[in-house]
């Protein structure tokens, strides 16, 4: 059984910070050092009261109002985030009963990062081809905004809050999603992590303040990323998975019209096009006026794709996430 991405849509909050205001805050970046190096001009930032299911609603009702989606026509929801509003109850059980989608939908969370929206339509396809739902409401939401400590200006300057929201169908047409490959690698787990704030470490609100050799600080209440770490893992995973991606769907780089990866940062994704061999005018760039926004990134990326009209019929379109956890994924779509 076919399964389709019918629509997309996303939210980003009104709240922005851009080059401007990150060099006030640090004056040793400057303007066009910032933009130079990440590729990103400003950054979407929750409110101190907007969370992960604040976006994700106002993601699905953009949906909703756009595409003339009724939410009983929701039979499963798939929520993506490292940013849950509570540990429990499941934040999709929260956006189930907001958006009035029926008690009959199943609706769960997965912990996933920047390969989340890839692993998340593997889910999809696997409930439609399995006729346990025909229309699955998938959603990334993600506010890293509140794991970053004030003074880390490296991750402050990456990241970006956003939320989207697909709608992944047994019947109708769109974006059909064909095979998947997917890895995971957890000894990398600690290069990024939020190492507080779970079971096993609480948080602790005397916790010292640690700083990088670049002068970033953070606590391990916050987001910590070992940058080097992180582009050596994505360095050597990526152009593997391209290759595998490839290979299961029988197709060779030359077929592929459309490169959508996880937007990281501008120089990591340069790297990766040239080493892989992908020509530029076949990979999207979109992370300018947004960041990276963690498991949002594609989709946006992607939505993008649509509105602009690069992507034509009959094209074929890989995506790729990559990410914390070490985790990533592949897939290839067919329009």
């Amino acid at each position: 059984m076919k399964a389709n991405i019918k629509a997309i849509s996303y939210y980003l909050p009104e709240q922005i910070l851009d080059n401007v205001l990150i060099n006030e805050i640090f004056p040793e970046w400057s303007i066009d050092k910032i933009s130079n190096k990440t590729g990103i001009y400003k950054r979407h930032i929750a409110d101190k009261n907007e969370f992960a299911s604040d976006m994700a609603i106002k993601a699905a009702t953009q949906l909703f109002d756009e595409y003339k989606i009724l939410p009983s026509e929701i039979d499963y929801i798939l929520l993506c985030t490292q940013s849950p509003d509570y540990f429990l109850p499941t934040t999709a059980c929260i956006v189930q009963h907001k958006l009035g989608i029926p008690t009959t939908a199943g609706a769960l969370d997965f912990n996933l990062g920047c390969s989340g929206y890839v692993y998340g339509l593997s889910l999809a396809k696997g409930l439609i081809a399995a006729n346990i739902a025909n229309n699955v409401l998938l959603i990334t939401t993600e506010t890293y905004s509140k794991y970053i400590y004030d003074k880390d200006k490296s991750n402050r300057t990456i990241f970006g809050d956003a939320a989207s929201a697909s709608l992944i169908s047994s019947s109708g047409e769109g974006l059909t999603i064909a095979d998947f490959v997917l890895g995971s690698d957890g000894s990398g787990a600690e290069n990024l992590i939020v190492k507080r704030g779970g079971a096993k470490y609480p948080v602790n609100i005397t916790e010292n303040i640690i700083k990088d050799e670049y002068g970033n600080e953070h606590n391990e209440n916050n987001l910590y990323m070992n940058g080097s770490e992180i582009f050596n893992f994505t360095s050597q995973a990526v152009p593997q998975l391209v290759h595998s991606t490839l290979q299961k769907n029988n197709l060779l780089i030359s077929d592929i019209n459309l490169f959508i990866f996880h937007q990281a940062n501008k120089y990591m994704l340069n790297h990766l096009r040239k080493k892989i061999g992908i020509e530029e005018n076949k990979f999207m760039y979109h992370l300018e006026n947004c960041g990276n926004t963690v498991s949002s990134t594609i989709p946006i990326t992607l939505k993008e794709a649509l509105t602009q009209l690069i992507i034509k019929p009959q094209m074929s379109i890989m995506l790729a996430g990559f990410g914390v956890g070490y985790s990533w994924g592949g897939v290839v779509l067919k329009s």
